[in-house]
């Protein structure tokens, strides 16, 4: 085996727009990139630190490079998961050893993962925390047929309905990132299906969603906050209908996998979804979006500049990765 080389390099990505959601707003995607170089053969990845969840660019930049001299000596994925804790560090390098895989053997890692081949799906599209009438003009210009809200104050059914009015024709996913008000929450559900509203996602803090266990109501509720691992969905299936996977919090797609069919054999429905980052952190995802109920990998549309070669949005649909990207 030709020597390896691990390189980890931080990216800042200006945004289009600000992106709102009820903990605050951002306008930029701070991610970390490794390029992991074997021969001439090069493996990528991409994470995004994510403070909800305890995660800083200075400590997880540390936790990659601290993996570095047993990654360059030659650690298999499945040495990784077991050695890592899930989460945005073993995301990127759990990525970036599939796509090398994929380079020195020449097999597309759909094959080498025994998934489908991927295709062109339906993506969400998010429609960002603002004040209904904004959120309502900003739905008139938002492509697709599936729209994400951001939800958490008081004036949340006010921003269904001026959507909903907005664009009749569209399914709604309402997300309120755990901040949904708990009296709100049985309007909203009593008032959802007519609204256009399919999914409710996170109403409620992770730990703190005991409500749900006697949740009324015909509208899917999806866990994202209180969702990371596989080893968590027996107790999620509890409180909830879908489940959202993440790779930045299963720690790479190795594990996504792992979660997506232990949902699955659950009878959870199941989302998959995204940070606001690089087409090269979606490209992973993307090989599990035909197992999916729904699609939420809009990260890069709300990128200024993405990476080179990367996905193709047209009209609410993302094209699967070209080689040249990932995978």
């Amino acid at each position: 085996m030709a020597q390896r080389t691990l390189e980890i390099t931080h990216v800042s990505s200006n945004l289009n727009r600000a992106f709102t959601i009820s903990r605050g707003a951002k306008t930029s995607a701070e991610t970390l990139r490794v390029e992991l170089r074997e021969g001439s053969a090069i493996g990528r990845g991409e994470c995004v630190p994510y403070p909800r969840y305890g995660e800083t660019l200075p400590g997880v930049q540390a936790a990659l490079e601290e993996m570095k001299p047993r990654i360059e000596a030659g650690m298999t994925r499945e040495e990784l998961n077991a050695a890592m804790p899930a989460g945005a560090a073993r995301c990127a390098l759990d990525c970036a050893l599939w796509d090398l895989e994929a380079k020195l053997t020449g097999t597309p890692v759909w094959q080498l993962a025994g998934l489908p081949e991927p295709k062109p799906v339906e993506t969400a599209v998010t429609v960002s925390m603002d004040t209904p009438d904004a959120m309502g003009d900003a739905a008139k210009s938002t492509p697709g047929a599936l729209l994400k809200l951001k939800l958490g104050d008081p004036e949340d059914l006010a921003r269904i309905e001026a959507v909903h009015k907005a664009r009749p024709e569209a399914r709604l996913i309402v997300d309120a990132n755990e901040g949904l008000l708990p009296d709100q929450f049985p309007q909203i559900v009593k008032r959802a299906a007519s609204l256009g509203v399919v999914l409710i996602e996170q109403p409620f803090p992770a730990g703190k969603d005991d409500s749900l266990l006697r949740r009324p109501g015909p509208i899917a509720v999806c866990a994202d906050e209180s969702a990371h691992t596989s080893a968590e969905i027996q107790h999620l299936s509890r409180r909830y209908d879908a489940v959202n996977v993440k790779l930045d919090k299963t720690g790479g797609l190795t594990e996504a996998i792992r979660m997506v069919k232990a949902a699955r054999a659950s009878g959870m429905g199941v989302m998959i979804g995204c940070m606001v980052a690089s087409s090269l952190s979606m490209a992973p995802a993307m090989l599990l979006a035909s197992l999916a109920d729904a699609v939420d990998l809009d990260g890069p549309i709300w990128l200024v500049e993405d990476i080179e070669n990367g996905l193709v949005y047209s009209e609410g649909t993302v094209n699967p990765p070209t080689p040249e990207l990932w995978g």
